[in-house]
């Protein structure tokens, strides 16, 4: 009996120290959600207050890094290229009686010395062209601006009827527009010249360190596409050494994923807006259009940024052309209607497909916001950026519903009403009507 009573006892002391245990872990758990609450609230202050520092600090580390992200940017822009060097020059090592590794690392330098040497041709065609064309343009157009003007209100003056509200208002809009630039520079430009003098001698400066940096990270980009596996293979090593085997796969995939988001994105955007720039070129000049080679590089150029791309390059390019030829200026613009007609409906998805996945609304969402936080880089980035960021809510959002039994399809969810909440079945108005 005494036996017994002994035992009795220990097990209560054990469930007591037990339940004592536990409070402790309770409170434990409080103490830690409250100190991370405290820390989050501090960070936040911090980062409120204390903005500008931070931003500081951001942009003297990105600039230290500026090499190494060109270098990345260049690579993951010349794999492509890369690529296709390399498998035309296994098709050709195939034929020699050469070991396989060796193969392997023949086509893989001259995949990148291909890639490099493409990059090179591209950079002697801006320098050896294109740019002294484009100074030449933008010169013409500083000396013979106020000619125009006159031309244009003249032209305004001799088509309208002689007296016009519109006309006068042209006339005096055109007139205004000129003598406040004539202004400006007369007063703002020649007056602080010395300031502007620094000022270029700064920006030559930093043109300087930009080219060394961009020479650098060509260099960084030579390594990376030689060794891209290696990097890969280190990335997933660190995936899985920090994550568990499912959490690990599931990162590899949104990686993944967004890889070919983005590759197919930009390079398709790349070469939709170069065929675009030549196709205007091409017909500017047949048309006999002023300052044909500016206009297709603007056209070109803005045509990367989706859906608002072409009207904001194609607008600067139309007051250039009308204000030097009014009714070539109307030709123009009908001719840019119907090439971006043709570009929406037939080159831009045949190359690019539906890389992105998202819908109309929300590439005009992710240019507006990427646009408004980032600027021009924002408006081009924003829609691969905010179409990896849909494909991860959407995978965590069929993951859930997995988990709850329910329909992944969205459309299932269209004339739905509620949802059981003991059977978890999927009520929708037809039945739901039928059953009242």
């Amino acid at each position: 009996m005494e036996s017994n009573k002994g035992i009795f006892s220990e097990s209560k002391k054990y469930i007591k120290n037990k339940e004592n245990k536990v409070e402790l872990g309770k409170y434990l758990v409080i103490a830690a959600i409250a100190f991370l609450t405290c820390c989050a609230v501090i960070a936040f202050f911090f980062l409120i207050f204390r903005y500008n520092g931070l931003h500081n600090a951001w942009t003297k580390l990105m600039n230290i890094l500026q090499p190494i992200i060109i270098g990345a940017v260049l690579a993951y822009l010349l794999n492509p290229v890369m690529e296709i060097v390399e498998r035309w020059s296994m098709k050709l090592c195939d034929r020699t009686k050469m070991e396989e590794h060796k193969k392997k690392k023949v086509s893989r330098l001259a995949g990148t010395a291909g890639a490099i040497v493409f990059l090179a041709a591209i950079i002697a065609l801006l320098i050896g062209m294109l740019i002294p064309q484009l100074v030449e343009s933008i010169q013409h157009i500083m000396k013979s601006l106020p000619g125009d003007a006159d031309a244009f209100s003249a032209w305004i003056s001799k088509y309208l009827p002689e007296g016009s509200a519109f006309a006068d208002k042209m006339a005096d809009y055109v007139d205004m527009g000129v003598r406040r630039a004539q202004k400006y520079i007369d007063s703002e430009v020649i007056p602080q010249a010395d300031m502007y003098i620094a000022n270029i001698t700064n920006g030559v400066i930093n043109i300087f360190k930009t080219l060394l940096n961009i020479v650098i990270g060509i260099i960084i980009s030579t390594y990376i596409l030689c060794s891209k596996e290696h990097f890969v293979g280190m990335a997933k090593k660190l995936i899985y050494a920090s994550c568990k085997p499912k959490v690990g796969n599931k990162i590899v995939d949104i990686v993944r994923k967004s890889n070919e988001i983005f590759s197919g994105f930009i390079n398709g955007k790349l070469l939709d807006s170069a065929i675009i720039g030549i196709i205007c070129y091409v017909g500017c000049l047949v048309m006999n259009m002023p300052y044909t080679l500016l206009v297709a590089v603007i056209v070109g150029v803005t045509n990367i940024i989706p859906f608002f791309g072409p009207y904001i390059g194609a607008i600067p390019c139309f007051m250039l052309i009308v204000m030097t030829n009014p009714i070539k200026g109307i030709y123009f613009a009908i001719f840019i209607i119907i090439l971006q007609q043709i570009d929406g409906n037939i080159i831009g998805p045949k190359i690019l497909g539906d890389s992105t996945g998202l819908s109309n609304v929300g590439v005009i969402f992710a240019i507006l916001v990427g646009g408004g936080i980032f600027g021009v880089p924002g408006m081009v980035l924003g829609v691969p950026v905010f179409a990896v960021l849909a494909y991860v809510i959407e995978e965590v959002e069929n993951y859930v519903l997995r988990k709850k039994k329910m329909s992944q399809t969205t459309s299932d969810y269209v004339t739905l009403v509620k949802v059981d909440a003991k059977s978890k079945e999927m009520i929708y108005e037809n039945k739901s009507k039928e059953d009242a």
